[in-house]
């Protein structure tokens, strides 16, 4: 028997990077989910309330890929408290071939975290503006951080500013992003915040909307990427009407746990059928933008397929060592 691979989080983090190969290896594996033949199962939730927990297991076979990954993501919301982080988890790679076992990778979430921010930039380079260059982000947590690093690899991100519930913590991200060579500001008016930019990025646990639909204004776009368990809700449910091009990453995950859950619950929208999922955008089945006038909506709630592909990237960084 081979041996199994065991890779730590330093290591992971050693070899794999947010970078534009990260944003293709993701877009790809959008890409070929929307060709067909990925089985990709629905995400198996675990709620523990009475501890402030949940956990969360996705996975995807994609036809080509040597390996399959199945990714254990536990999310334990008191751990702040206890000096911890929120976030953590590890994935298994298993052959494609053979089913065996050929890495353990205890990346501590980090893998999780660089994946969705990829998913992020590939929604930005298939839905902003080419120009689009003053971006406003909604929260100041790790994956706030790094949205705008992907959104500033795929579009030519001047400026930015950060809204946050806690303004010293959107202050805090500010200073640190313009030390990497993006202006920022943090913002204490969410709206003003979105009138500044050209791309809107919404990155917390809200459990209300914190983007109300008037506020948003032609030419510009959003991706959502906080709502991915069935109580949060970041969008007012009319930003999805007011939206001329609403995007999934999968519709069959969107209408249970991402934006478009609220916008069908409360009545907003009704129809699924014709909704288009980013992979449909990136290979061309569906039309993305067509106009620099258009308001676009990208509803990104974490799929299999992502976690599949950056577990296959990131073992191929070491495959030279073996």
């Amino acid at each position: 028997m081979s041996d199994i691979l065991i890779l730590s989080e330093d290591q992971l983090r050693e070899r794999v990077d947010l970078d534009l190969a990260a944003i293709d290896v993701v877009e790809n594996a959008f890409a070929t989910l929307a060709g067909g033949g990925v089985v990709m199962p629905p995400v198996l939730s675990m709620h523990m309330p009475d501890v402030n927990g949940e956990l969360d297991v996705k996975t995807a076979y994609v036809p080509g890929l040597p390996g399959f990954a199945v990714k254990l993501s536990p999310g334990f919301f008191d751990n702040p408290s206890k000096g911890l982080p929120s976030t953590s988890g590890l994935m298994v790679l298993l052959s494609s071939e053979t089913g065996r076992v050929s890495a353990v990778l205890l990346d501590n979430g980090y893998l999780t975290d660089v994946r969705t921010a990829a998913a992020g930039g590939v929604a930005a380079r298939h839905l902003a503006r080419a120009d689009a260059r003053r971006a406003a982000i909604f929260g100041a947590g790790l994956q706030a951080r790094m949205q705008l690093r992907s959104l500033a690899l795929v579009r030519p991100i001047e400026e930015a500013v950060i809204w946050a519930r806690d303004h010293a913590k959107a202050q805090a991200m500010a200073e640190e992003m313009t030390t990497e060579g993006i202006r920022c500001r943090a913002l204490a008016d969410p709206a003003e915040a979105v009138a500044f930019a050209d791309v809107i990025v919404t990155t917390t646990p809200a459990s209300q909307p914190i983007l109300q639909a008037d506020w948003l204004r032609p030419g510009q776009h959003v991706t959502a990427m906080g709502s991915d368990q069935a109580g949060k809700n970041e969008l007012d449910p009319h930003c999805l009407d007011r939206a001329d091009l609403y995007v999934a990453d999968r519709v069959s995950q969107t209408r249970l746990m991402g934006e478009l859950r609220a916008a069908l619950e409360t009545g907003v929208l009704t129809d699924v059928d014709e909704i288009p999922e980013l992979g449909n955008i990136i290979t061309g089945s569906h039309p993305g933008r067509t106009s620099p006038e258009q308001i676009t909506i990208a509803d990104l709630t974490g799929t299999g397929v992502q976690d599949t592909a950056i577990a296959t990237h990131a073992l191929a960084a070491f495959s030279k060592d073996h």
